[in-house]
């Protein structure tokens, strides 16, 4: 299936747990906010879709990834690290390699959260430019904002700072604006997370 959207779609591949949400919201809004759209695993429940079949999709239909590889840390129930995040990096680089066509042209950021780190448990990557956020949100906002600017040398996104700042106005707002999208700001799931930006983009930009 083909993405009409596909040069301004931006995979996201990283953890969806409560820890990393202050970093992921940033992520997704700051995604937006460079004139982008953010797509996840997230976006879509269906049972009846194997996951990693849901995931293919949304590689197929994205030309920019952004993977964050920074959670190692083994999981307090089954002892083991996860590695959902190397996993969905190995594949956008092989749908890079391997594909035909636009997917040539695929480009992905990779994250963690202190420099040098992933040559530790993930060496296989390290002729790539890893960046590091600190698990900071101006940082990723940061990162996220530049790589954008000059993985797609679109003249029109805003700066860092700007962007920033703008964030934290829409923090500021969001419970206000959630209501005015019939929503509850401490329950969005993903796609009225989106509607939210959405709404206070609209409302800001006039």
């Amino acid at each position: 299936m083909r993405s009409i959207h596909y040069n301004d779609n931006v995979f996201i591949n990283c953890p969806f747990d409560l820890a990393y949400k202050p970093l992921f919201d940033a992520m997704v809004f700051t995604v937006h906010d460079c004139g982008f759209i953010a797509r996840c695993a997230l976006e879509e429940e269906d049972a009846s879709q194997v996951r990693i079949d849901k995931i293919y999709t949304i590689i197929a239909n994205c030309r920019y990834g952004i993977h964050d590889i920074s959670r190692t840390e083994l999981d307090e129930v089954s002892e083991l690290p996860r590695f959902n995040m190397p996993l969905e990096l190995g594949i956008f680089l092989g749908a890079k390699k391997f594909g035909i066509g636009k997917h040539k042209k695929k480009k992905c950021l990779v994250l963690d959260k202190i420099p040098y780190r992933y040559q530790q448990f993930i060496s296989d990557i390290a002729g790539q430019d890893i960046h590091v956020h600190h698990n900071d949100i101006e940082a990723i906002i940061r990162v996220i904002r530049n790589w954008l600017r000059t993985a797609s040398d679109r003249q029109t996104i805003p700066g860092g700072n700007i962007i920033w700042e703008r964030y934290q106005t829409f923090l500021r707002d969001l419970p206000q604006t959630a209501e005015e999208c019939q929503l509850d700001a401490e329950d969005l799931i993903f796609n009225d997370y989106l509607l939210v930006i959405a709404a206070w983009q609209e409302a800001n930009d006039k």
